[in-house]
């Protein structure tokens, strides 16, 4: 470790002198303090959320862990481009923007998820109640519109169970419903690395209708050399009631991004000497991706009496294009060994529960059964990159997934006590038509199928020690089923890896949560997690194509602190720290008993201490991120992402001019100008592991809203 006056220290003491201003503000503030702090702040302490038991609840009650992130720490001097932007601040997630927009963000929730080379796994995304993940647990954070977000749920640990084939957690995005008197607003942000964004959105409740409107268009020219992108996004919300006791939602999302430039990873070298750069090889076969992604719901909700009846249904389609860096290497033509990705995929789920409330026992007993079924159809083709230009076909298949999940959930509140009982029964079918036929017996029929399933219990128990203190347990049976892209090769080459197991894990966890008089509160968790036949990369991979395989067993031990505070003249902090051990339980192949699962960090940390002066409107806020090192591969023989400390400062403002809001702001990230690696590639098998981070960098955002 470096010594304390190393400058990479610096960062990670502003870190810290956030977090414990934050931690003792109150206390420096008297007693009395708590009848200045601001109602909102107040009303924060508690919110009522719905993930982890599906109808509403106080989050303070729920026997698990369960962070809340409300619309002001989603928007306050953020560019509304990246969930990782808000999602840093919730302990026990790492969630990293890894400068590859074609690739999307990487999420991982107790160490689950890291391996993901792309895309999210581990970790089940909705949006408005509508799934953003497939029916294999593979999902895109960025459908995610942030932009209308109203606030995000973020579930951790074993009640992550009740949703199925997910073993991390949840995330949960609820956007905005149309309100009061029609307005229209315009922003637009310019920043490092010719970043801009522009926006336009309306909202209203004239009548019985209330509606949503918005697109955006983002752009960046990027960090790093090769990965520039645009994107642009669409969306629209209608909310009605039919009458009384009944409400519909109508939801709708677009997203367009064309030719993002793939920087790929690099080696360690190579971010030594720059880095801004990429790997030539990202160049000579000009790798990028192409998304077109169109999704509709609905949900209706009915009300009889106290008892509940939801409805949801969704239906989509996305088609990818994606160039990767795979040469033509005189082989055979057999499937899958192409270098373009071309796949055109229909999606279509429902969900139906019924909610049912009464009195039990001197309590109240509230219980939810539903069924839950999912559906995705890709019509895929694989191509040879001929340098950039599709050539030969390599691969032409049906790739079917369902799912179909029944669940039974149920809490009793009674005096000091509460208890809640689930179970789940996951199926996920996988189905491959393979079309791809060359006459050549070195190209077998890879069609075929596999099923799995699993039951999944939790169980709570959560005692309130005092009106501002509980005390809770939980426990779960995980599930996690290989994603379609993990089943596509074998090891050494083959074709479809129909022998593949999923992962079954055993979660525990203990907590705390405290209410530090009306304005402070600490949520404490500590939590471990054994999991058996891990899906880990396989060092076999070959001719480009990543396969998996099942290692034995891993253990994640851990603990979880988070502090929000709010005091008087306008002050507030928040605190989230991890520490998590995250090993190989048992030996397999080369590698030892204890070594530590790779993309995963030992130690993460977030600290912020911010002011607002309401008659003003003026704020200001200072930020400090800091991550130990993570390792790459299973080994730990390759070299360590090192880790690191940033700090980050923003201002705002706001005036109201009649009819007129107008909002700035100006952010400027890693303030003392580290250089650092975001994130990496878990298990990269041409070593290049790692993704470089942006030095100091700026951002500067104004919009306006008029209401008629």
């Amino acid at each position: 470790m470096p010594p304390f006056n190393h400058p990479l220290r610096r960062p990670l003491r502003l870190t810290l002198l956030a977090a414990v201003a934050a931690s003792f503000a109150p206390l420096a503030a008297g007693a009395d303090s708590s009848a200045e702090a601001p109602a909102a702040a107040v009303r924060a302490l508690d919110p009522v959320v719905v993930t982890g038991s599906r109808f509403e609840h106080s989050s303070f009650d729920l026997p698990a862990s369960v962070d809340v992130l409300e619309r002001e720490r989603i928007t306050a001097g953020q560019a509304r481009v990246n969930a990782s932007e808000a999602l840093v601040a919730v302990p026990g997630l790492v969630v990293q923007n890894r400068q590859n927009y074609a690739q999307d963000l990487q999420i991982s929730s107790r160490g689950f998820g890291a391996r993901s080379a792309f895309g999210v796994r581990g970790v089940k995304l909705i949006a408005d109640g509508i799934p953003a993940s497939m029916p294999d647990g593979q999902g895109q954070a960025a459908t995610f519109n942030l932009d209308m977000a109203e606030r995000i749920e973020v579930l951790r640990g074993p009640f992550s169970a009740i949703y199925g084939n997910h073993a991390g957690g949840v995330i949960q995005l609820f956007t905005r419903d149309g309100q009061g008197a029609p307005s229209v607003e315009a922003s637009v942000l310019g920043g490092s690395d010719g970043s801009w964004k522009t926006d336009l959105s309306a909202q209203g409740k004239p009548g019985a209708v209330g509606y949503v409107l918005d697109a955006s268009r983002f752009h960046t020219d990027g960090f790093r050399d090769h990965s520039a992108a645009t994107r642009d996004q669409a969306f629209a919300k209608i909310t009605t009631a039919p009458d009384a006791d009944s409400r519909l939602t109508l939801v709708a999302n677009g997203l367009r991004q064309h030719d993002t430039q793939d920087p790929l990873g690099v080696t360690f070298d190579t971010f030594r000497r720059d880095p801004r750069a990429v790997d030539p090889v990202a160049i000579n076969f000009n790798t990028r991706k192409s998304i077109d992604h169109q999704q509709i719901g609905a949900t209706y909700e009915r009300r009889f009496g106290s008892d509940n009846l939801q409805l949801s249904a969704y239906a989509g389609n996305r088609k990818v294009i994606q160039y990767l860096a795979i040469p033509f290497n005189g082989l055979p033509i057999i499937r899958g060994s192409g270098g373009v990705i071309d796949f055109d995929r229909n999606f279509a789920g429902v969900d139906a529960h019924w909610t049912d409330v009464r009195q039990l026992a001197g309590g109240s007993l509230s219980t939810t059964a539903g069924i839950d079924y999912g559906r995705s159809r890709d019509d895929r083709q694989g191509y040879e990159n001929n340098f950039g230009t599709k050539s030969t076909l390599r691969r032409n298949e049906l790739d079917t997934v369902t799912s179909l999940d029944p669940y039974l959930q149920t809490e009793w509140q009674g005096g000091n006590w509460g208890l809640t009982a689930g179970i789940r029964r996951s199926r996920v079918n996988f189905k491959v038509d393979d079309r791809f036929d060359t006459g050549d017996s070195r190209n077998p029929n890879d069609s075929g199928s596999v099923s799995y399933s699993r039951t999944t219990p939790v169980l709570g128990l959560v005692y309130k020690v005092t009106p501002a203190l509980n005390l809770y347990a939980s426990a779960a049976k995980g599930f996690e089923a290989p994603t379609l892209n993990e089943l596509f090769y074998s090891p050494n080459g083959g074709g479809f890896n129909f022998n593949l197991k999923s992962a079954r894990s055993t979660h525990l966890e203990l907590g705390a949560k405290a209410l530090l008089g009306s304005d402070t509160r600490v949520n404490l968790a500590l939590f471990q997690a054994r999991t058996d036949d891990e899906l880990v990369v396989d060092p076999s991979s070959a001719q480009g194509r990543t396969s998996f395989r099942n290692a034995t067993k891993t253990l994640r031990q851990g603990i979880e602190l988070s502090l929000d505070t709010a005091w008087r003249r306008g002050f507030s902090g928040r605190l989230a720290a991890t520490a998590l051990r995250a090993v190989y339980d048992q030996a397999f192949d080369d590698v030892q008993a204890g070594k530590r699962l790779p993309g995963i960090p030992r130690a993460t940390l977030y600290g912020e201490l911010a002011w607002k002066d309401a008659p003003s409107g003026l704020s200001a806020a200072i930020e400090g991120i800091a991550n130990s090192k993570v390792y790459v591969e299973d080994s730990n023989t390759g070299t360590p992402a090192p880790g690191y400390a940033v700090a980050n400062l923003r201002f705002g403002a706001e005036q109201q001019l009649g009819v007129w809001r107008l909002k700035q702001f100006v952010r400027v990230n890693n303030l003392l100008d580290r250089n650092y690696i975001g994130s990496v590639i878990v298990g990269d098998r041409n070593g290049r592991f790692y993704e470089p981070a942006p030095g100091r960098n700026w951002m500067l955002g104004a919009s306006a809203q008029y209401v008629f």
